[in-house]
């Protein structure tokens, strides 16, 4: 039981996820994340855009995320945002702990 509550936490912070998925090859127009908040992309093939507090970026499981991002894109970003290549559920269970 723990665990559902735990993960429909971590839904409620991500929730506010977007497909970055196209229409005509161009990125959509997506807002800006508020104040104490960054944006980064998740996923493997298809791309998620999900809104996350800054202060994740303190946290060692959340570093061991951006340090397989700078491994596998350095600073060149395709989304042209922080893209994290890792599966989506494997990040909203880590991002699920760090509450």
């Amino acid at each position: 039981m723990a665990l559902v509550r735990s993960l429909l936490g971590a839904k409620k912070i991500l929730g506010r996820s977007v497909t970055a998925a196209t229409t005509t090859g161009k990125r959509e127009a997506l807002a800006s994340p508020p104040k104490g908040f960054l944006a980064v992309y998740v996923g493997e093939s298809q791309k998620k855009r999900y809104v996350v507090p800054i202060s994740y970026l303190s946290q060692p499981s959340f570093q061991a995320l951006l340090s397989k991002s700078e491994e596998e894109f350095g600073f060149d970003h395709p989304m042209g945002g922080l893209t994290i290549p890792c599966p989506e559920d494997t990040f909203i269970n880590i991002t699920s702990r760090l509450q």
